[in-house]
């Protein structure tokens, strides 16, 4: 008999076949049974301890997994989808998670029957392509995002589900201002809502969440260089730079040979007069206000000083910008090059407030600013960092409908349809495909089937009378997060964009495809380093070397 022969290394470690699909399948359910509970307003809150000590407080699916360590590499690769929605669209991550464990599930009895997985995923893509068709024809409705009632009923459906739901109106406007105000869209058919880089949100620990605000205007953590300077100035002129206004030093090393005692004097006063000659053509412009993203030096501050301008340094480059596009004017790179366009002449008021032991600068009132600060405050930072996370997604909602004004309706009521329209079409589909096609639009009921169960109301019950509804009265019923009822979602006003719902599909069947399509996991490959790590310790083992054919 012929010995069995290893091609992989002894640390390696392999599995193949149906054995690594199935387990595939019980890593992604794990992971999606962890976040269930995460959907809807009746939605708990997880809490999540780092390897640092910090604490994690949010029922934010990407926030939630974001923080977990796992070993599974189809657990990992749910966790990316998680990530990559967040990315994408904003919001729908714990809808994304629940969906595509659902799929998978659905998929095991299929592949237990002997169905090849290639005719599964055929199945999953043929009713992919119809879901999305279907949606955007049958089932969503445009939207007139000049509306601000209309705008923000449906910033308030992604926000009912979060922390900051017991301040919807407050957070909904914050949100809707902040994004009209970043909306770029000029004549050319140029169209950009920088959302990340132009509406900054700053936490300020203290105060009630009440106070939060956004600002027409910036503002950021830094006082003026010297405490002679004015901290309130109306319609100030601003000049921006990203230069030092301080004698330049060498790169690394500079040695100065002096052969009089008189060298030394002209040195110190060749320094002198450089800084003096930038401080003069600053004063030139007659500016109330210096940024710099650079130092500013002792004699600079008292040159600008007796000019009665007020200086502030070490600005970061994207608060700078930031000004920039809310007062107008240039960043300029060097002083000799300063001319009167580039100062910034659009703010209505400089000046800096204390919060706490901190100062804060608050450049406010300007005319017609294109980036803006959201303010909140709140107890404590743990509190602020998820009523920032919720904005994020509110302002990721209002971004979506402005870029694709269209909606489906919520709760639920958008995958039930879908089940119901699938489900009809299956019947006209021949061959064994039929069968993963009639699956996957039942693994869509577990959307609103999780809504229900986390209202604590019968899902069995009320799972038929969602799905009756669908049959005879239109496509709108859903489920009421709150109550567990079914109530239709036109009169009830929950609203999710089409953007989101499409994404979470596409994401969510995807990465149900990929993981089916996976037959072989090669584990256990170790890094050079660790192996070298073990020689150190003593406990490496080397794999068994053939001795060589004579």
């Amino acid at each position: 008999m012929q010995a069995p022969m290893l091609v992989l290394k002894n640390n390696s470690k392999r599995e193949s076949g149906r054995k690594v699909q199935l387990s595939n399948i019980k890593a992604a359910k794990t992971i999606s049974d962890i976040i269930r509970t995460c959907l809807g307003p009746k939605a708990m809150l997880k809490m999540l301890m780092d390897p640092m000590g910090g604490i994690v407080m949010t029922n934010d699916g990407n926030a939630i997994l974001r923080e977990i360590q796992v070993q599974h590499p189809a657990a990992k690769s749910m966790i990316e989808i998680s990530r990559t929605q967040d990315e994408e669209v904003g919001d729908g991550t714990t809808s994304v998670i629940i969906l595509a464990g659902e799929l998978l599930k659905v998929a095991e009895p299929f592949l237990v029957e002997n169905m090849h997985p290639t005719v599964i995923i055929a199945a999953y893509r043929q009713a992919l392509e119809d879901a999305v068709e279907m949606m955007r024809n049958d089932v969503a409705k445009s939207v007139d995002v000049n509306n601000r009632e209309e705008m923000i009923k449906i910033i308030k459906s992604s926000l009912g589900t979060k922390f900051m739901k017991g301040w919807n109106d407050l957070a909904c406007g914050i949100a809707l201002d902040a994004v009209k105000c970043v909306h770029i869209d000029d004549k050319s058919g140029y169209k950009e809502i920088d959302i990340k880089r132009y509406a900054k949100v700053e936490k300020v620990p203290g105060g009630s969440i009440e106070m939060s605000e956004i600002l027409d205007g910036v503002m950021f953590n830094k006082d003026v260089t010297h405490t002679g300077m004015k901290r309130r100035i109306e319609n100030p002129r601003i000049v921006m730079l990203d230069c030092n206004l301080e004698y330049k030093k060498g790169e690394s090393q500079t040695n100065m040979e002096f052969m009089q005692e008189t060298d030394f004097r002209r040195i110190l006063q060749l320094e002198e007069n450089y800084i003096k000659e930038i401080c003069d053509d600053i004063i030139a412009l007659k500016p109330d206000l210096v940024l710099t993203e650079k130092g500013v030096s002792d004699l600079a501050q008292h040159f600008l000083l007796k000019a009665g301008i007020s200086a502030i340094r070490r600005l970061r480059k994207s608060d700078m910008n930031r000004v920039a596009r809310a007062v107008g004017g240039q960043i300029v790179h060097r002083t000799e090059e300063l001319k009167e366009s580039d100062v910034g002449t659009e703010c209505g008021l400089f000046e800096i407030k204390k919060f706490g032991d901190e100062y804060f600068t608050f450049l406010t009132k300007c005319k017609n600013p294109k980036a803006c600060t959201i303010l909140l405050r709140g107890a404590s930072k743990d509190v602020l960092m998820e009523v920032e996370r919720n904005l994020q997604d509110a302002m990721n909602v209002a971004r979506n409908v402005m870029i694709d004004p269209y909606l489906v309706p919520g709760g639920g009521a958008v995958e039930a349809a879908l089940a119901h329209r699938l489900n009809e079409k299956s019947k006209a589909i021949q061959g064994v495909g039929q069968w993963p096609y009639r699956a996957l639009a039942e693994a869509l009921k577990i959307i609103p089937k999780t809504l229900m169960q986390n209202c604590g109301v019968n899902t069995i019950r009320t799972m038929t009378n969602l799905t009756a509804k669908h049959a005879t009265s239109g496509n709108t019923w859903g489920v009421d997060g709150e109550t567990g009822n079914i109530v239709d979602m036109k009169d009830f006003g929950v609203w999710d964009t089409l953007q989101v719902k499409s994404q979470v599909l596409k994401t969510a069947i995807e990465t149900a495809i990929l993981l089916l399509r996976i037959d072989d996991i090669v584990s256990g490959v170790k890094k050079q380093s660790d192996i070298e790590a073990e020689k150190m310790a003593g406990k490496f083992q080397p794999a068994p070397q053939e001795a060589p054919e004579e």
